[in-house]
Protein backbone atom coordinates (compact mmCIF):
# COMPACT_ATOMS: atom_id res chain seq x y z
CA UNK A 1 0.00 0.00 0.00
CA UNK A 2 1.24 3.50 -0.82
CA UNK A 3 -0.16 6.98 -0.22
CA UNK A 4 0.54 9.66 -2.82
CA UNK A 5 2.85 12.32 -1.42
CA UNK A 6 4.29 10.15 1.36
CA UNK A 7 7.65 8.39 1.22
CA UNK A 8 7.74 6.15 4.26
CA UNK A 9 4.14 5.02 4.73
CA UNK A 10 3.28 1.39 5.42
CA UNK A 11 0.98 -1.01 7.23
CA UNK A 12 2.79 -3.11 9.84
CA UNK A 13 0.48 -6.07 9.18
CA UNK A 14 1.83 -9.35 7.88
CA UNK A 15 4.83 -9.47 10.22
CA UNK A 16 5.83 -12.96 11.45
CA UNK A 17 4.95 -13.65 15.08
CA UNK A 18 7.18 -15.70 17.35
CA UNK A 19 4.25 -17.97 18.25
CA UNK A 20 3.20 -18.48 14.65
CA UNK A 21 1.01 -16.50 12.30
CA UNK A 22 1.44 -12.87 11.36
CA UNK A 23 0.42 -9.47 12.69
CA UNK A 24 -2.95 -8.20 11.56
CA UNK A 25 -3.12 -5.69 8.71
CA UNK A 26 -5.18 -2.55 9.06
CA UNK A 27 -4.34 -1.99 12.73
CA UNK A 28 -1.04 -0.11 13.09
CA UNK A 29 0.42 2.09 10.36
CA UNK A 30 3.60 4.18 10.26
CA UNK A 31 4.67 7.10 8.09
CA UNK A 32 6.72 10.20 7.54
CA UNK A 33 4.95 13.51 8.23
CA UNK A 34 1.74 14.13 6.30
CA UNK A 35 2.82 17.57 5.07
CA UNK A 36 3.28 16.34 1.47
CA UNK A 37 -0.06 14.60 1.14
CA UNK A 38 -1.57 15.30 -2.29
CA UNK A 39 -5.32 15.46 -3.06
CA UNK A 40 -5.03 11.91 -4.36
CA UNK A 41 -3.17 10.96 -1.20
CA UNK A 42 -5.93 12.47 0.92
CA UNK A 43 -8.46 10.24 -0.82
CA UNK A 44 -6.23 7.20 -0.36
CA UNK A 45 -5.70 7.92 3.35
CA UNK A 46 -9.43 8.46 3.88
CA UNK A 47 -10.08 5.04 2.30
CA UNK A 48 -7.90 3.24 4.88
CA UNK A 49 -8.92 1.93 8.30
CA UNK A 50 -6.96 4.74 9.96
CA UNK A 51 -8.95 6.87 12.36
CA UNK A 52 -6.28 8.03 14.83
CA UNK A 53 -3.14 9.95 13.84
CA UNK A 54 -0.35 10.27 16.41
CA UNK A 55 2.26 12.96 15.72
CA UNK A 56 5.56 12.66 17.62
CA UNK A 57 6.97 15.93 16.25
CA UNK A 58 7.73 18.97 18.35
CA UNK A 59 5.49 22.04 18.18
CA UNK A 60 8.17 23.79 16.11
CA UNK A 61 8.26 20.93 13.61
CA UNK A 62 4.49 20.92 13.31
CA UNK A 63 4.35 24.68 12.86
CA UNK A 64 6.92 24.67 10.06
CA UNK A 65 5.35 21.72 8.22
CA UNK A 66 1.69 21.19 9.22
CA UNK A 67 0.09 17.84 8.47
CA UNK A 68 -2.49 17.66 5.72
CA UNK A 69 -5.48 15.79 7.14
CA UNK A 70 -8.37 14.64 4.92
CA UNK A 71 -11.62 16.48 5.63
CA UNK A 72 -13.87 13.93 3.95
CA UNK A 73 -14.31 12.02 7.21
CA UNK A 74 -13.33 12.46 10.87
CA UNK A 75 -9.81 11.75 12.12
CA UNK A 76 -8.67 12.03 15.70
CA UNK A 77 -5.23 13.63 16.00
CA UNK A 78 -2.98 13.38 19.04
CA UNK A 79 0.27 15.29 19.58
CA UNK A 80 2.82 13.35 21.65
CA UNK A 81 5.92 15.49 21.20
CA UNK A 82 9.29 13.78 21.61
CA UNK A 83 12.14 16.29 21.34
CA UNK A 84 15.10 13.92 21.07
CA UNK A 85 14.23 12.71 17.58
CA UNK A 86 14.07 16.18 16.02
CA UNK A 87 17.50 15.83 14.41
CA UNK A 88 17.61 18.85 12.11
CA UNK A 89 16.00 21.10 14.71
CA UNK A 90 18.41 19.92 17.41
CA UNK A 91 21.44 20.47 15.20
CA UNK A 92 20.29 24.00 14.38
CA UNK A 93 19.81 24.71 18.09
CA UNK A 94 23.34 23.48 18.82
CA UNK A 95 24.73 26.00 16.36
CA UNK A 96 22.62 28.84 17.71
CA UNK A 97 23.26 31.18 14.77
CA UNK A 98 22.32 31.52 11.11
CA UNK A 99 26.02 32.14 10.32
CA UNK A 100 28.02 30.04 12.80
CA UNK A 101 31.80 30.18 12.91
CA UNK A 102 33.80 27.11 11.84
CA UNK A 103 34.73 26.63 15.49
CA UNK A 104 31.08 26.64 16.55
CA UNK A 105 30.21 24.12 13.84
CA UNK A 106 33.05 21.81 14.86
CA UNK A 107 32.08 22.00 18.52
CA UNK A 108 28.40 21.37 17.77
CA UNK A 109 29.13 18.35 15.61
CA UNK A 110 31.03 16.68 18.44
CA UNK A 111 27.95 17.02 20.66
CA UNK A 112 25.49 15.37 18.30
CA UNK A 113 24.50 11.88 19.48
CA UNK A 114 24.76 8.67 17.51
CA UNK A 115 21.48 6.98 16.61
CA UNK A 116 22.07 4.45 19.40
CA UNK A 117 22.50 7.22 21.96
CA UNK A 118 19.53 9.18 20.65
CA UNK A 119 17.25 6.15 20.76
CA UNK A 120 18.19 5.30 24.33
CA UNK A 121 17.52 8.94 25.26
CA UNK A 122 14.10 8.73 23.62
CA UNK A 123 13.34 5.54 25.51
CA UNK A 124 14.46 6.98 28.83
CA UNK A 125 11.94 9.81 28.63
CA UNK A 126 9.23 8.49 26.33
CA UNK A 127 7.64 5.55 28.15
CA UNK A 128 4.36 7.32 28.92
CA UNK A 129 3.99 8.52 25.31
CA UNK A 130 4.64 5.05 23.91
CA UNK A 131 2.28 3.49 26.45
CA UNK A 132 -0.42 5.88 25.22
CA UNK A 133 0.15 4.68 21.66
CA UNK A 134 -0.18 1.07 22.84
CA UNK A 135 -3.40 2.02 24.62
CA UNK A 136 -4.80 3.57 21.44
CA UNK A 137 -3.88 0.56 19.32
CA UNK A 138 -5.46 -1.82 21.81
CA UNK A 139 -8.66 0.24 21.90
CA UNK A 140 -8.98 0.52 18.11
CA UNK A 141 -11.79 -1.18 16.22
CA UNK A 142 -12.63 -2.13 12.64
CA UNK A 143 -15.97 -0.31 12.68
CA UNK A 144 -15.79 2.63 12.84
CA UNK A 145 -12.23 2.74 11.49
CA UNK A 146 -9.94 3.67 14.35
CA UNK A 147 -6.66 2.06 13.31
CA UNK A 148 -3.63 4.05 14.47
CA UNK A 149 -1.08 5.85 12.28
CA UNK A 150 2.10 7.02 14.03
CA UNK A 151 4.49 9.46 12.44
CA UNK A 152 7.25 11.96 13.12
CA UNK A 153 9.20 13.84 10.43
CA UNK A 154 11.00 11.05 8.60
CA UNK A 155 9.01 8.22 10.14
CA UNK A 156 12.22 6.42 11.05
CA UNK A 157 13.39 7.35 14.57
CA UNK A 158 10.59 8.21 16.99
CA UNK A 159 8.17 6.31 14.77
CA UNK A 160 10.61 3.42 14.39
CA UNK A 161 10.95 3.04 18.13
CA UNK A 162 7.19 3.23 18.66
CA UNK A 163 6.38 0.55 16.10
CA UNK A 164 9.24 -1.67 17.28
CA UNK A 165 7.85 -1.50 20.81
CA UNK A 166 4.24 -2.19 19.78
CA UNK A 167 5.16 -5.09 17.52
CA UNK A 168 7.64 -6.59 20.00
CA UNK A 169 5.13 -6.40 22.84
CA UNK A 170 2.59 -8.14 20.60
CA UNK A 171 5.00 -11.00 19.91
CA UNK A 172 6.55 -10.16 16.54
CA UNK A 173 9.82 -11.86 15.67
CA UNK A 174 12.83 -9.66 16.46
CA UNK A 175 14.38 -10.12 13.01
CA UNK A 176 11.17 -8.96 11.33
CA UNK A 177 10.94 -5.90 13.59
CA UNK A 178 14.53 -4.96 12.76
CA UNK A 179 13.98 -5.49 9.03
CA UNK A 180 10.89 -3.26 9.08
CA UNK A 181 12.89 -0.50 10.79
CA UNK A 182 15.80 -0.84 8.36
CA UNK A 183 13.55 -0.52 5.30
CA UNK A 184 12.97 3.17 6.04
CA UNK A 185 16.41 4.09 4.70
CA UNK A 186 15.56 2.86 1.20
CA UNK A 187 12.09 4.43 1.38
CA UNK A 188 13.57 7.82 2.21
CA UNK A 189 16.46 7.70 -0.27
CA UNK A 190 16.17 10.12 -3.17
CA UNK A 191 13.98 13.26 -3.09
CA UNK A 192 13.13 13.13 0.63
CA UNK A 193 16.70 12.55 1.80
CA UNK A 194 18.12 15.02 -0.71
CA UNK A 195 15.70 17.69 0.47
CA UNK A 196 16.61 17.15 4.12
CA UNK A 197 20.33 17.30 3.35
CA UNK A 198 19.88 20.57 1.47
CA UNK A 199 17.87 22.06 4.33
CA UNK A 200 20.45 21.11 6.93
CA UNK A 201 23.33 22.39 4.83
CA UNK A 202 21.48 25.71 4.55
CA UNK A 203 21.91 26.00 8.34
CA UNK A 204 25.68 25.87 7.85
CA UNK A 205 25.96 22.30 9.04
CA UNK A 206 28.50 20.13 7.17
CA UNK A 207 27.00 16.87 5.92
CA UNK A 208 29.49 14.36 7.29
CA UNK A 209 28.85 10.62 6.83
CA UNK A 210 27.97 10.33 10.53
CA UNK A 211 25.46 13.16 10.36
CA UNK A 212 23.92 11.80 7.16
CA UNK A 213 23.30 8.52 8.98
CA UNK A 214 21.71 10.39 11.86
CA UNK A 215 19.50 12.34 9.48
CA UNK A 216 18.48 9.74 6.89
CA UNK A 217 19.83 6.33 7.92
CA UNK A 218 18.31 3.31 9.62
CA UNK A 219 21.15 0.86 10.27
CA UNK A 220 19.82 -2.34 11.88
CA UNK A 221 22.25 -2.00 14.77
CA UNK A 222 20.54 1.18 15.98
CA UNK A 223 17.16 -0.40 16.67
CA UNK A 224 18.86 -3.56 17.94
CA UNK A 225 20.71 -1.43 20.49
CA UNK A 226 17.45 0.23 21.52
CA UNK A 227 15.65 -3.10 21.97
CA UNK A 228 18.64 -4.53 23.84
CA UNK A 229 18.44 -1.56 26.23
CA UNK A 230 14.71 -2.21 26.71
CA UNK A 231 15.39 -5.88 27.50
CA UNK A 232 18.21 -5.04 29.91
CA UNK A 233 16.30 -2.35 31.78
CA UNK A 234 12.73 -3.70 31.69
CA UNK A 235 12.87 -7.36 30.68
CA UNK A 236 11.10 -6.83 27.37
CA UNK A 237 8.95 -4.36 25.45
CA UNK A 238 5.88 -5.23 27.52
CA UNK A 239 7.76 -4.42 30.70
CA UNK A 240 8.91 -1.13 29.24
CA UNK A 241 5.36 -0.13 28.28
CA UNK A 242 4.20 -1.10 31.76
CA UNK A 243 6.77 1.35 33.17
CA UNK A 244 4.93 4.04 31.20
CA UNK A 245 1.58 3.14 32.72
CA UNK A 246 0.23 0.42 30.43
CA UNK A 247 -1.89 -2.02 32.45
CA UNK A 248 -2.04 -5.79 32.00
CA UNK A 249 -5.51 -5.48 30.49
CA UNK A 250 -4.31 -2.82 28.04
CA UNK A 251 -1.35 -4.99 27.09
CA UNK A 252 -3.72 -7.87 26.47
CA UNK A 253 -5.86 -5.64 24.27
CA UNK A 254 -2.79 -4.56 22.29
CA UNK A 255 -1.77 -8.16 21.72
CA UNK A 256 -5.26 -9.19 20.72
CA UNK A 257 -5.57 -6.31 18.30
CA UNK A 258 -2.14 -6.70 16.68
CA UNK A 259 -1.66 -10.47 16.83
CA UNK A 260 -5.32 -11.51 16.53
Amino acid sequence: MSIDGLYNFRDTGGMPLAGGGTSRPGVLFRSDALRGLTPKGEEQLAATDIGVIVDFRTPQERASAPDTIPVSRPFRTLDLSILQGAVAETAKDFLGSSAPSPEAVAAAMTQLPTLDQMYIGILQSGASAFAEVARLVGASTDDPPTAVLVHCTAGKDRTGIATALMLSAAGAERAAVVADYASSQDNLAGPWADGMVQMVESFGIPMTPAFRTLLTGTPPGAIEAALDWVDAQHGDAAGYLASGGLTDDELGALRTRVAG
